[in-house]
């Protein structure tokens, strides 16, 4: 038993990492191949980010969230989740606070890609409970997190590649932003009846760290980029998209 218990365990995390990477990897390739250098078409898929991660935060995370826990424990989450974010942008901008050009648009990227790797924990565990009730629920949930991953995988290949880094970086974060959702798939699968209140500490805090994206990265990039209606479409088109990505 225990050496079936161990090869399930692998075929889960396995499961996870290819479809939590298969997503962003494809969203990714798009990213990096899209030849527009206009600030209003960067502008545009910086405000479609937006539109995506807040569709996300309100319709996905904060309602399962909400279904399992007390509204501390959610805030709780929420508070540590923007708190590691400006910890991480801290850190990031320090590190290139020194170099020119477009490194704002490098910085935002790398900071989504952060924000978007804390956000797959959640899915993971999703998928690695899924598994524990079947095998159908288990890739039902892998197959719709890989769908609603590809926008996510352009929202952050775009402005890295736009702020100078090579397809092959840019590749390679993608494809590590998209390894926690293995992690995730593992820890679920591991522990099963994992406490709500972790799920949903977990969830908050996916929530709060993509907040902190939307509100003090996308938001001000974007209009730094292109003061303009196409970013409230932008906005709107990437809103739309993740409620209906949600409801697949």
């Amino acid at each position: 038993m225990g050496v079936i218990h161990i090869t399930e365990l692998i075929k889960t995390f396995l499961i996870g990492i290819f479809f939590g990477t298969f997503g962003t990897t494809i969203g990714g390739l798009i990213g990096v191949n899209l030849k527009s250098n206009s600030n209003k078409f960067l502008g545009f898929i910086l405000s479609f980010a937006s539109g995506l991660m807040m569709a996300i935060i309100c319709f996905d995370l904060l309602p399962e969230a909400m279904e399992i826990a007390s509204l501390a424990v959610i805030l709780l989450g929420i508070l540590l989740g923007i708190l590691t974010m400006i910890i991480c942008d801290t850190l990031v901008k320090e590190k290139f606070s020194n170099k020119k050009g477009m490194n704002s648009l490098l910085r935002t990227g790398i900071i989504i890609s952060i924000g978007l790797a804390l956000h797959n924990i959640p899915e993971g565990l999703a998928i690695g409970t899924g598994f524990q009730a079947s095998i159908n629920l288990g890739l039902s949930l892998a197959i719709v997190i890989a769908i609603h991953d590809v926008p996510e995988g352009i929202s952050m290949a775009v402005p890295m590649k736009k702020g100078g880094m090579s397809k092959g970086k840019v590749i390679f974060y993608v494809i590590m932003s998209g390894i926690s959702t293995g992690i995730g798939a593992l820890v679920g699968h591991l522990v099963g009846g994992i406490s709500e209140s972790i799920i949903a500490t977990s969830l908050s805090f996916a929530a709060g760290a993509m907040l902190y994206i939307v509100s003090g990265e996308l938001t001000l990039e974007a209009n730094n980029m292109y003061k303009g209606r196409m970013n409230a479409i932008g906005n709107i088109l990437g809103f739309i998209l993740g409620i209906i990505a949600i409801s697949i």
